[in-house]
This record gives structure tokens, sequence and C-alpha cells, in this order.
């Protein structure tokens, strides 16, 4: 009998993507809002019981990290009791469960590479209610999986890519921060390697068990982002802007954001053999998409 794979969250980013990669392993059932509603306890709890699947994967996620600062009841819903839930289901159901988190669980005070050991310190509700959401999950008792993500994009949902080509068409000028340090990671990129970890997972056997980190290899700031997403996507941009380099202190937001967001990928090639490309080379394979 084929295996089934639960997938929450499948209009997202993340989500849109894994009901692709993971078709191989076994019978999808994707679900989003229109589907099971995640602030309602109930509803997540019956949809497990009546699916019965073999992994539950969550990337369903509350990521509007500003607005979080005013919605801290709805982030925490989402981001903390939902992933609580739904690993309470999977440890009554006996089935591992794969969960999502982020770079912004940690402030930005190192300068090297944060690996899985460092003590986390959120510096807005969005990574503090995630935070939260991946101790509920370890405090279930099911087996899981944790993946860490930072700057996540692609070609759907909302995220700095998109935006940056809608501002290119729309101004000649750009003011774009210079002093934020992270991994730009395509959707894409985390889907496959997911669907390495899910196979594993499925499979039982062996201490796969913790928190890793999957990300982009190298290191750029968002206006080095935004001058490669320019180059590389040169042709869907009637005149690439002019970028100006700005400090976070320019550009005033409600949530405050960690200035170092680079994770070290070490333990995830150690336990998996999976180390994602260099950033530029996943923005490079995308654009060859368009």
């Amino acid at each position: 009998m084929s295996e089934s794979i639960l997938i929450t969250g499948k209009n997202g980013q993340v989500g849109w993507e894994l009901q692709r990669t993971l078709a191989p392993l076994g019978d999808i059932v994707a679900v989003d809002i229109e589907n099971v509603d995640l602030i309602n306890p109930a509803a997540v709890r019956e949809l497990i019981r009546a699916t019965k699947p073999d992994l539950l994967v969550n990337p369903a996620a509350y990521t509007a990290v500003d607005l979080a600062e005013q919605e801290e009841v709805l982030a925490h819903q989402v981001n903390a009791v939902a992933p609580g839930i739904m690993a309470e289901e999977a440890r009554r159901l006996n089935i591992p469960i794969l969960h999502y988190s982020t770079d912004y669980i940690f402030d930005g005070a190192k300068t090297t590479p944060y690996d899985e050991e460092d003590r986390p310190n959120p510096l807005n509700i969005y990574g503090r209610t995630k935070l939260a959401g991946e101790e509920k999950v370890i405090a279930s008792g099911a087996r899981y999986v944790i993946l860490r993500l930072g700057w996540v994009y692609g070609s759907r949902g909302k995220n700095f890519l998109l935006t940056m080509l809608r501002l290119g068409n729309e101004r000649q000028e750009l003011r774009v921060v210079d002093d934020q340090i992270g991994a730009p990671t395509w959707c894409r990129m985390i889907a496959e390697a997911t669907a390495h970890i899910a196979r594993v997972m499925l499979d039982g056997g062996g201490d796969w068990e913790g928190i890793y980190h999957l990300t982009a290899g190298g290191k750029t700031t968002w206006y080095g982002f935004a001058g490669a997403i320019f180059t590389s996507f040169s042709k869907s941009i009637r005149q690439a802007p002019t970028l100006l380099p700005i400090t976070t202190a320019d550009y005033q937001t409600a949530a405050q954001r960690p200035s170092y967001s680079i994770l070290s990928n070490n333990k995830l090639y150690k336990q998996f053999g999976i180390r994602l490309p260099n950033w530029e080379k996943q923005l490079h394979l995308l654009a060859e998409e368009q």
C-alpha cells in the first residue's frame, strides 16, 4: 500500500513546491486555509485523524513579520499552538512530523554562522512564536525534524524577489538595506532537499531526529540580493532602477530584524548528505525558468 503524506500550507511558497517534490514518495494530501483553519485546534486534530498520514509536513506559518507585532495572538496560534497540536497527533498516530522554522529565532549578534546548538534570542514576535512552535513540537514526544530556513523566495506568493521585480518596473530608484546579512534561498531547493529527508523519515530507521539548518551557500545583503535580481532578470525589467544602499536605521519597520542571519548547514550535510547550492547559483537557476 502506498504511503501518504499530509502537507499543510499548500498555497505557500514552500508548500506549493512540496506538492511536486514529495509526489514520488507517496499519496499527497495537501491542505490550506480553505480546508482547515489552523486557529481551530479541533479542526486540526480532526484533519489529521481523518487523513491518517504516514508523514506530516508542516510548512504552514504566519509569516507577516511586521504585522505580527500587532497580531501576536494570531501569530502564536498559527506558529506555535497549531504545530504543537500537529505534533501531538503525530505522536498519537506514531508517525514522524517535519516542521519548518526560521533564522529569526536568533538575534543576529554573531559574526560567524549560527549552528543548531546556539542559544535562540528572537528580536521580534514572529521569531518568538516560531521558537515557541519548535519547543512544542519537541515537547510532544513525536519523532521530528525541524528545518530552520532563511530569506526564502520564489516565483509565487510574497517575497523579496517578487517585490523587487514589481518595484523595478515602477520606480527609477530603489533604496535597499545593506547592513543585514543572509543567504537567499529558493523555495524549490528547500522542497528538493525536503524530499530526501522525508524519504529517510518514512523509512523510519536511523538516528535522524533533531533540528537542522537548511539555507543556501554563501552570503549577501538585501542590497546585494537586489542587484543580483536585476542582473539575472534583466529581461523582466524595462530598465533596471538605480540602487542606493541604506542602513537598517534608514528603513524603519515595526519589527526588529537580525543583522546577521547566516546559518551553518554542516549538521544537515553530516546527517543527510545534503548541501544547497550557493545563493547566486539558485537565483540563476530560477531566472532561467522565466
